[in-house]
Parts: structure tokens; C-alpha cells; sequence
């Protein structure tokens, strides 16, 4: 199915472009994701839906190498400086407006995780949503062999929560293989550069551009002053390993905000980021959640954090009002 599909367009808040994009966690590729804010903060949701006319037209103009092109309009007809701006266009209805008005698309990295039990078993299978009512049920996933899975990514974060157990979590950090530290805390966070504007910022970590590849490692609520957030290369693999010195039976994994499932101690959760781009000349494009976003904005990031983050906003009164008048 997912081969099929061309485009999704989604009618909410961020919640509901994670869950379309969550869709398709056991696949390498998304199809391109219009997305219409219609949520509380909207800070991935690009168009307005009062806006919908232009922006299908613009995702419609956006210069895609479709197969249809060169039958549709001879060569002649482009102008090869530039693989959106074909002078035909112009001849279109509805498509007068010129090839310069075709979106973009922002490309967000994903991370992926595997997730091993103490005898270093495979267990993804026992985490997809389509084996979640057997675990609700009691089946027993480090009992039964199975095939290994595709890994499950992200677009936001990777956590390992302690959940309802009153008992701190102790995770042991490692990176490349070395080891990093072990963390007494209520959990930890691996994240995107996109998902670093939202768990992890809410729990101290730093802010990163969606175009930096890299990816983060932030402690919830830790026990110590001197643990900060670390921001990694993309390639960076990282392990978390749930210590035997924790006291709750199993902490909790979740993947973009969803609980999957309950990780007992020994288990290890391996992350790293996922790969963009073609395996060879001529392959299909691999990796990444592409967003379609406006033309006329340089960089709708910072709109997006200096108008819906209020990033810097200062207390008090307004910037440019008086203080002094009636």
C-alpha cells in the first residue's frame, strides 16, 4: 500500500501529521505530506486551510519529475536552467501564475530504533500496532523466535519513560559503542532536529535547525546537575540499555509520543539516524518525511518559532508600546 500512495494530506494539528507519518514507521520512505493546520499550535502544519486553492496548485506545480512530462511538453519547451521552471506551464489553466510559484519541500530526518531483549533477540515484531493486543493479552515476546523486523523510526523522539512506577529509571548510555554514562532519571530522550521543538525542548534540550543532521540525547528530569543535552551526528549510533539495577519490572518505550510497549531490564534499544538519499544511480529516493511547504517563505522555521514559540518574548508589555500613556 504504501508504494501507492502519492500524497497525504492531513486536516489537524502536529499530533495528526505525526500519526500519518507514524503510518509508516516500518518503512524506509514517506510520500510527501501536505499538511493543513487546523490543531492548537500548528508548528508542522504549513498552510492555512483557507489556503487550500493554492496550496494544491503549488504542490501540483512543484517540478516533479513525472514520467508524463516529456510526452506533455517538448523539449524545446523548458527552460534547463532550472527543473521547475518549464515556460509551459504558462499555457495551462490555471497555471498562469508561473512555474516560479511551485512548492518546496522541506526534507525532516527521521531516527530508527531496534530493540534487542536480554539475549539479544530481535523483538521490533513484538512493538508494531499489529501485535499490540497479543502483548495487552500476555504473549511472552522473548519466548517466541521470529524473523527480525524493519526498524520502527521517528520523526520526533525516542523515549524510555519510567511511567507509573514510583522507582527512578537507570539507563546505561552507550555511543559507537563506547560507553557514555549511566543516567538515574525519570527517562531519556533520543530526538530529531524536528523533535527538538517539542519533548525534548519541554524537558531543557536544545533547539536545532530541521535541516542540521543530527540528532539529540536529552535526560528527563535527571538526577544530576551536570547531565545536559548532547547534540550528535546523524550517523551517531546509540544504545540505551535498561540497567539490571532498575527496581520497576519494565519502563516504557514510546515512539513520537506512543507507547509501544513495556522494556524489561537488560533490554537494549539501539537508535541511530536514518539514511537519505539514493542507493545508486537510478534508485528510488530513500528516507526522510518531505514536507510540502510555502514558496514564498526563505525559511518558515523561524515564523514558526518566533510566532508560535515566541522564542525570546519579553515579559512585561508589548515591544513598541509605551509604558507611559493612558
Amino acid at each position: 500500500m504504501a508504494d501507492k500512495i502519492d500524497i497525504i494530506a492531513t486536516f489537524g494539528g502536529d499530533g495528526t501529521v505525526l500519526r500519518a507519518a507514524s503510518l509508516y514507521k516500518l518503512h524506509g520512505s514517506v510520500p510527501p505530506i501536505l499538511s493543513f493546520n487546523m490543531g492548537t499550535l500548528g508548528f508542522l502544519g504549513e498552510w492555512d486551510f483557507r489556503e487550500y486553492k493554492k496550496a494544491w496548485r503549488e504542490t501540483f506545480m512543484s517540478g516533479s519529475d513525472v514520467a508524463t512530462r516529456e510526452a506533455n511538453y517538448p523539449r524545446g519547451d523548458w527552460d534547463k536552467t532550472s527543473p521547475v521552471s518549464y515556460t509551459a506551464w504558462e499555457r495551462h489553466k490555471g497555471k498562469s501564475m508561473g512555474a516560479q510559484r511551485a512548492s518546496k519541500v522541506l526534507l525532516r530526518h527521521r531516527i530508527k530504533a531496534d530493540v534487542f531483549d536480554p539475549s539479544g533477540n530481535n523483538i521490533n515484531h513484538w512493538l508494531s500496532d499489529t501485535l499490540s493486543s497479543e502483548a495487552k493479552t500476555g504473549a511472552k515476546a522473548l519466548a517466541v523466535p521470529h524473523e527480525p523486523s524493519p526498524s520502527l523510526r521517528a520523526i520526533n523522539e525516542i523515549s524510555v519513560h519510567r511511567g507509573s512506577h514510583p522507582h527512578l529509571a537507570i539507563i546505561d548510555i552507550y555511543q559507537n559503542g563506547h560507553f557514555l554514562t549511566e543516567t538515574t532519571a525519570d527517562g531519556i530522550l533520543i530526538s530529531t532536529p524536528t523533535g527538538s521543538t517539542a519533548y525534548s525542548l519541554s524537558a531543557g534540550g536544545p533547539i536545532v535547525h530541521p535541516l542540521v543532521k543530527s540528532l539529540l540525547i536529552t535526560p528527563i528530569s535527571p538526577c544530576s546537575l551536570s547531565f545536559r543535552s548532547l547534540v550528535l551526528p546523524l550517523d551517531t549510533k546509540v544504545t540505551l540499555r535498561m540497567s539490571r539495577k532498575n527496581r520497576g519490572r519494565e519502563l516504557d518505550l514510546s515512539i513520537d509520543g506512543k507507547r509501544c510497549a513495556g522494556v524489561s531490564p537488560g533490554t537494549e534499544i539501539r537508535v541511530e539516524g536514518e539514511f537519505v538519499g539514493r542507493a545508486g544511480p537510478g534508485e528510488e529516493w530513500h528516507g526522510g518525511v518531505p514536507c510540502m511547504i510555502r514558496t514564498e517563505d526563505d525559511d518558515p522555521w523561524v515564523g514558526g518559532l518566533t510566532g508560535l514559540l515566541k522564542f525570546n518574548h519579553p515579559f512585561g508589555r508589548e515591544p513598541g508600546g509605551d509604558e507611559y500613556a493612558d
